[in-house]
């Protein structure tokens, strides 16, 4: 595959949604459809964009973590212009990312019980967040090339969603992720099997082998 089309991500399926999905505040698979195809018709845009100037794509100019971010903050902003029972928590950082509209002042609290955590990840386990808390987890699982892809000789591939998983997770669902002595990372906490379990129970949207692969993965989680 060249680079011109690997500019053009995949097409989100709505056939591979979860009708039967437990979610709450009122939203259904076909907002998280909506919100899926607002980021990939962003993504081309600014893919062909780059493109167009011989410059990588984005997902090939940053780093991983700050990719995953990207989606998962576009993800958490596209939803509430989808359905307005949800809103943005406009307080800097604060959590959770969605919260209820009209329920807190201005519609922003550092702390809040309610609402939705959003995170994107190329990852289909162990996923992370700053603090163990009990709160209503969503993950948008992707594929993308990585700026390594070219050094490893990985070829170019589009961008896709592999999954989208969902559940209320509790802080007994969390561990915190260690790090060596002479590291800069910053600690954070991983979900482990107990809340993995919960999650893809309750799988949004999935590509149909992506499941089965989820699935096989679990017996590493503690």
């Amino acid at each position: 595959m060249d680079e011109a089309t690997a500019c053009i991500p995949a097409v989100v399926n709505p056939l591979w949604v979860n009708k039967s999905a437990r979610l709450p505040y009122g939203l259904t698979a076909d907002h998280f459809v909506k919100a899926m195809d607002s980021f990939t018709t962003f993504l081309k845009v600014v893919n062909l964009a780059l493109h167009a100037e011989k410059m990588d794509r984005l997902e090939s100019i940053l780093m991983p973590a700050n990719f995953s971010s990207i989606v998962g903050e576009f993800a958490g902003a596209a939803i509430p212009k989808f359905h307005t029972g949800l809103i943005r928590n406009r307080f800097p950082n604060g959590h959770p990312d969605l919260i209820p509209a009209g329920v807190y002042p201005d519609d922003k609290v550092k702390v809040a019980s309610g609402g939705i955590e959003v995170k994107g990840s190329q990852s289909l386990r162990g996923w992370q967040g700053h603090n163990p808390e009990d709160t209503w987890l969503m993950v948008f699982i992707f594929e993308s090339n990585k700026p390594s892809d070219k050094i490893k000789g990985l070829g170019p591939k589009p961008f896709r969603f592999r999954m989208v998983v969902g559940a209320k997770v509790e802080k007994e669902d969390w561990q915190f992720s260690g790090r060596k002595a002479d590291s800069r990372r910053t600690i954070t906490a991983s979900i482990k099997r107990s809340g993995f379990d919960k999650m893809v129970a309750n799988w949004i949207y999935r590509d149909p082998i992506e499941l089965k692969e989820a699935v096989s993965k679990k017996r590493r989680l503690k």
